[in-house]
């Protein structure tokens, strides 16, 4: 009774945690608007994420489509996570005190601020956990259904974000290094391997009737941000992930290669090697790694334990727990949108000493990407509601943008029920060709202003700019909402052409 009731508050406080990090005066991220709009559009998959965030917001669609519920699910996953090692923990037989110093590691970590944003990583990450539990309950007793239950898991985070594939990646060499490469020979791995398969298999059809637009986005993502990552920042970075609980952690990996309790266990640390390795071969994004490491926690907390027995190392039990709580302190002003734009400005050498005003495109910015990210979405929205209703005809109005950012919030918080386009990610494939438009909003980001009036207003009988985006702290500053009013051209067929010429080229 004691251990649960010690875990439920830890969970509690989880919960409490993600509702007061983020200041009301930020709009939600731009990747929330996609994924809540492809809640609107199912499918087995999309041009950027698998389907399973879809089917989320589905539910939070039905719930309301309310703040609370968008920012419910990631803490839900978040505290799922911690319940996961928890378990874990247990599993390898560690006691009350590994059972705080891992609950602590994992709450006060950088899972606070992945948890804040409604994206498939906080899934991705209890998914990683998950499977990482669920194979050493297989090398523990053997039994063929922890491997089934490693294929399902595994499933469920393909159809959520591909990145768990590297987990796989890291793992099967891993194997090889040590006695546990019999695993190759049993006939459980196979058979699991197929269930895997026959469940991820709706999306593989879906890429290939598709033309497997995941090849293509790897490609964007490749060329325009994974160049400008940094290899030696991407390993500085994963120290501040969890940054409090970086010695349980080593603790963890000496463990895995001398404490005798864990010689079953000591493929993970070739795992985590090889999966690091991985990541920097591919330039990956530093935050791609992050569910390696809770397993890690819950490893060095069991061992932990273990060696604080007498005299001076039961001082250790103490500080591991102390230490993530003592690092949180000092970030908790710093690395969440819980303060305003004006004080991160009067701050601003506190933040780039962190490395978080730098953006994917390699250079300095005044606020972290994802603050600025969460900033004049609202009032665009409400600028494109105006400038809507100032035409006077929704049914022969169509609203275009110029990103998936731009759409999906105008989407969300319009009054006037607008279902905005763009060419940009899947919203390509949501144009509603039925009907006949013959006035145009275009919403256009500010480097393009001059051209959009130049190169389009003459297939308009009226062309003004309506308003822009005027708070200067926002990613979207000075985004251009157009307003083109009875067209002289087939709007519909014009569409249709850039369309085929847009998916001609991926």
């Amino acid at each position: 009774m004691k251990k649960t009731l010690l875990l439920l508050g830890f969970i509690a406080l989880k919960f409490f945690l993600q509702y007061i990090l983020i200041d009301s005066g930020y709009d939600l991220q731009r990747d929330e608007y996609l994924h809540l709009d492809q809640g609107k559009h199912l499918a087995w998959g999309y041009q950027s994420v698998p389907p399973v965030t879809s089917w989320i917001s589905f539910l939070i669609a039905l719930l309301g489509n309310g703040i609370f519920w968008i920012k419910f699910f990631p803490a839900l996953f978040g505290a799922l996570t911690i319940l996961v090692v928890w378990k874990t923990v247990e599993e390898l037989n560690g006691g009350m005190m590994a059972l705080v110093i891992s609950a602590s590691g994992i709450l006060f970590s950088a899972l606070l601020r992945i948890n804040t944003l409604y994206q498939p990583n906080s899934l991705d990450i209890l998914c990683w956990t998950s499977l990482f539990y669920l194979f050493i309950k297989y090398l523990k007793t053997d039994n063929p259904k922890w491997m089934y239950g490693c294929a399902a898991v595994f499933a469920l985070g393909f159809l959520n974000k591909y990145n768990i594939a590297f987990l796989v990646i890291g793992l099967a060499p891993a194997l090889l290094l040590t006695p546990q490469r019999k695993l190759f020979v049993k006939k459980e791995l196979y058979l699991a391997a197929l269930l895997g398969l026959v469940l991820i298999m709706p999306n593989l059809i879906w890429q290939y009737q598709n033309n497997f637009p995941v090849l293509y986005h790897m490609k964007q993502l490749t060329q325009l941000q994974l160049v400008h990552v940094d290899r030696f920042n991407f390993l500085k970075t994963q120290i501040l992930f969890f940054i409090g609980s970086v010695p349980v952690i080593l603790f963890a990996l000496y463990a895995l290669l001398t404490y005798k309790s864990f010689q079953r266990y000591k493929v993970f640390f070739w795992s985590i090697i090889f999966t690091l390795g991985v990541f920097l071969w591919f330039r990956a994004k530093d935050y791609y790694a992050i569910g390696l490491y809770p397993v890690y926690v819950a490893f060095g907390a069991v061992y932990l334990q273990h060696i604080s027995q007498t005299g001076w190392k039961r001082w250790l039990v103490p500080v591991a727990f102390i230490l993530p709580v003592l690092f949180f302190i000092p970030m908790y002003g710093v690395v969440f949108p819980n303060k305003t734009p004006e004080y991160i400005m009067q701050h601003q050498e506190k933040y780039r000493q962190l490395g978080m005003l730098r953006w994917e495109d390699g250079r300095d910015h005044n606020l972290p990407q994802d603050f600025a990210d969460m900033l004049g979405w609202h009032e665009l929205a409400q600028k494109v509601d105006r400038a809507y209703a100032e035409i006077g005809e929704p049914n022969k109005t169509l609203v275009l943008c110029d990103n998936y950012g731009q759409a999906g919030a105008i989407n969300f918080y319009s009054k006037k029920g607008i279902e905005a386009v763009t060419f940009n990610a899947d919203y390509i494939d949501w144009f509603d060709l039925s009907k006949e438009y013959a006035h145009v909003i275009r919403v256009k980001e500010r480097e393009e202003r001059n051209e959009e009036m130049r190169e389009t207003s003459p297939y308009f009988e009226k062309s003004v700019i309506a308003d822009s985006v005027t708070n200067t702290f926002a990613r979207e500053f000075g985004t251009t909402i157009f307003s083109f009013r009875g067209a002289k051209i087939n709007v519909n067929k014009r569409i249709i052409a850039e369309i085929s010429e847009v998916k001609g080229n991926r």
